[in-house]
């Protein structure tokens, strides 16, 4: 059985989170997950968390100022202190509300410097996380939809990986912005699942509900499962409307 996570930052948006949270339990999701939560109290989070039994499952940094464009700070030169404050928030944050894992968003940087920035700042990450037993996941984004990101394929994520020498690190291996990204979702799936920290989905290209769009995703859930990963896989996509009124595939998958 395939075991899903609401992600909270494009479903039930109409929602304060711990109502989302709520409303994800209704629906019939294993987890939930989301980007960025610290406009609603801890505790609150933590208590709907507790209350519905269900697992956040990651958080991201702070994205910096969305207006001017930002969106992470962890591979920006000349950035570093508020990096560094996003990664310190994002990690107090987790540990606060039980949640295992933290995203470090690189940002829009290209060139060695960037390289060697966020090398810096995932070591500094992976300081504050280890005590906590928290893990840190970086995530590859199309350049599409994100043209200048930072990391762009799951290939170059394996390389900053391996780098970094982390072993609380892996990615999130998201099949949209890698079928956006060369394709071949499968194979790639299998040769990083061992860099693989966490799944997620959406309809390409136009990131809606899985059921739809041109990857096959009834596929693509039997080989994940085949490879013998059975973690929650992360729903991120954008519903047409109400989120309620998009998950007739929820059903049809799980």
């Amino acid at each position: 059985m395939t075991l899903f996570s609401a992600n909270l930052g494009f479903l039930w948006l109409d929602l304060p989170l711990p109502e989302a949270i709520r409303a994800a339990k209704a629906a019939g999701f294993d987890a939930v997950e989301c980007h960025w939560p610290f406009e609603f109290p801890a505790d609150a989070v933590k208590s709907a968390l507790e209350e519905t039994g269900l697992e956040m499952l990651s958080l991201n940094t702070w994205p910096g100022n969305r207006d001017q464009g930002d969106l992470g700070l962890c591979a920006i030169p000349d950035r570093i202190t508020e990096a560094r404050h996003a990664i310190d928030q994002a990690i107090d944050y987790a540990v606060r509300i039980g949640t295992a894992k933290v995203h470090v968003m690189a940002g829009f940087a290209k060139g060695e410097e960037a390289h060697r920035t966020y090398i810096s700042n995932l070591i500094y990450a992976a300081e504050k996380a280890e005590p906590h037993g928290i893990e840190l996941l970086i995530e590859p984004l199309n350049r599409h939809d994100a043209p200048g990101y930072f990391l762009e394929t799951p290939e170059q994520a394996i390389e900053i990986i391996e780098e970094t020498g982390l072993t609380g690190l892996s990615m999130i291996f998201d099949c949209y912005h890698v079928q956006l990204m060369g394709g071949d979702l499968c194979n790639r799936l299998e040769s990083c699942l061992p860099k693989i920290g966490h799944i997620q989905f959406a309809s390409v290209p136009d990131r809606g509900s899985p059921d739809g769009g041109e990857v096959n995703y009834a596929h693509v859930f039997e080989v994940i499962s085949s490879l013998g990963y059975s973690a929650p896989l992360g729903a991120e996509y954008k519903p047409q409307g109400d989120t309620g009124e998009s998950l007739h595939w929820l059903k049809l998958f799980s």
